[in-house]
């Protein structure tokens, strides 16, 4: 907790708003219990992202569709984000994380219990819309991140709860590759594959009743004191002083931002296309290994839960934005590589490895990308910076998957996959050009040096 000081006094002698701003800077203790439910009903919200891409023959089996409708299950999310950002965005500036989580959690329980109005064969369009509907609870969930860990945490922690907050989405797609193969077998009989679904379904939306009670109960807005210097000065900020619309021009205008969210887009693009095919590409080479392509999925994901939480920590001692983000770009390319030329060697234990080497590197990115962005963009509201790279990944993911699926389709799983190392090569060469205007950390250095300018004198 920094020295409180007479608010008048100090404002004055350090010449207004930006030491009054600064005098109660102090952390709460419950920001990582606000932390670790935001990260709990986005995990239940990334679990039912791929649940049906995880085991895509089975529901394409099911529901007598085709293996592309059961990708626009996926794509579903993707899609619905790209229209909804500027009003969830204009929401979460206007109105706050309260709402927004309000919104996000109950969004996430409803489309749940709607998926379980559709286990007949027939009512695949329920299934659709239960999974539409949790779509939209994504749209409220993506660009929370940074903006959770700007208002909750301090400038020395930030980063790695940033890390924190992207890995509930993350822990939920890897148990979505893991458990929809092991409570939904390849089995023959409708019915059979009817009740096991219909256990995913049931435990899916207990498990997201329960979490949308507890962000009722337990949700705050923000905490009592501001937990930063960068984030009392935004708090600071007379209401008049924003305008939604300008904010967005303005990060247009910024060359280093433009270039963050394409290459962000490329890249996460990627990584949305892989996890969307990863089930057709494994059970083309290795036939009724479900469970397995469902493990390598999870593989994928933890060890990018690994790699995140390292980039986290060692940005939040660094602050070297700018080379991380570049060194984890050109490994991400390289862990496609390997793994474009392993998947059809015939031994699963070398396409697990090279697997968890790609992911270590591109999931661990995601993070990596929305705290390079604060930086960049200080003041400009997270939730906007966030939003737009999301933007960005959403319209590459969904030209992705169908683009590869095309190319798998008519040329194979190898020539899709270069397909997607060819644009991390495009990624990483433009990532190169990305300029470290670090203005998040030089407000708080800068405000550091006003207080002991102060404390001198």
């Amino acid at each position: 907790m920094v020295k409180r000081e007479p608010a008048g006094a100090s404002a004055l002698a350090a010449g207004g708003q930006a030491a009054a701003a600064t005098a109660g800077v102090q952390l709460s203790r419950r920001r990582w219990v606000v932390l670790l439910l935001f990260s709990s009903y986005s995990l239940c919200n990334g679990f039912q992202w791929i649940q049906y891409g995880s085991i895509n023959n089975i529901f394409a089996r099911f529901y007598g569709v085709s293996a592309f409708a059961i990708d626009w299950l996926s794509m579903s999310y993707m899609l619905t984000y790209i229209p909804l950002l500027f009003p969830v965005a204009w929401l979460l500036d206007k109105r706050g994380l309260r709402l927004i989580a309000l919104v996000g959690s109950a969004l996430n329980a409803l489309g749940a219990w709607v998926k379980l109005g559709s286990l007949k064969p027939h009512l695949f369009p329920i299934t659709v819309l239960g999974q539409v509907i949790c779509s939209l609870s994504q749209v409220f969930i993506l660009g929370m991140p940074s903006r959770i860990a700007s208002v909750w945490f301090g400038s020395r922690e930030v980063s790695t709860a940033c890390s924190i907050a992207v890995f509930g989405n993350q822990l939920g797609i890897a148990t979505g590759f893991l458990v929809p193969p092991v409570l939904v077998p390849n089995v023959d009989d409708a019915e059979k594959l009817a009740y096991h679904i219909s256990i995913m379904f049931f435990m899916t939306a207990g498990v997201a009743t329960a979490l949308f009670i507890l962000v009722v109960i337990v949700f705050k807005e923000k905490p009592l004191h501001p937990p930063s210097r960068a984030q009392a000065l935004i708090q600071s900020r007379p209401t008049q002083e924003y305008s939604y619309m300008q904010s967005i021009l303005r990060l247009f205008r910024n060359a280093n931002f433009v270039l963050l969210m394409l290459t962000y887009g490329l890249n996460t693009g990627c990584f949305y296309a892989l996890s969307t095919l990863l089930n057709r590409m494994v059970i083309h080479h290795y036939p009724r290994e479900e469970v397995n392509a469902g493990r390598i999925g999870l593989t994928i994901i933890l060890s990018g839960m690994a790699g995140a939480l390292i980039s986290g920590v060692w940005l939040d001692r660094t602050k070297t934005y700018k080379q991380t983000t570049l060194a984890v770009y050109i490994m991400s390319l390289v862990g496609m590589i390997a793994y474009t030329f392993t998947l059809s060697l015939g031994h699963l234990w070398v396409v697990f490895v090279t697997a968890g080497m790609l992911g270590f590197f591109m999931t661990g990115y995601l993070p990596l990308g929305f705290e390079f962005a604060a930086e960049l963009t200080y003041p400009e509201s997270e939730g906007t910076s966030s939003g737009l790279l999301n933007v960005s990944a959403q319209i590459f993911g969904i030209a992705f998957t169908i683009g590869q699926g095309q190319i798998m389709d008519h040329f194979g799983t190898k020539a899709g996959n270069l397909f997607l190392c060819a644009f991390l090569l495009l990624g990483t060469i433009m990532t190169a050009f990305i300029k470290a205007d670090l203005r998040r950390q030089q407000a708080n250095l800068g405000n550091e040096q006003t207080d002991v300018s102060r404390d001198i004198h």
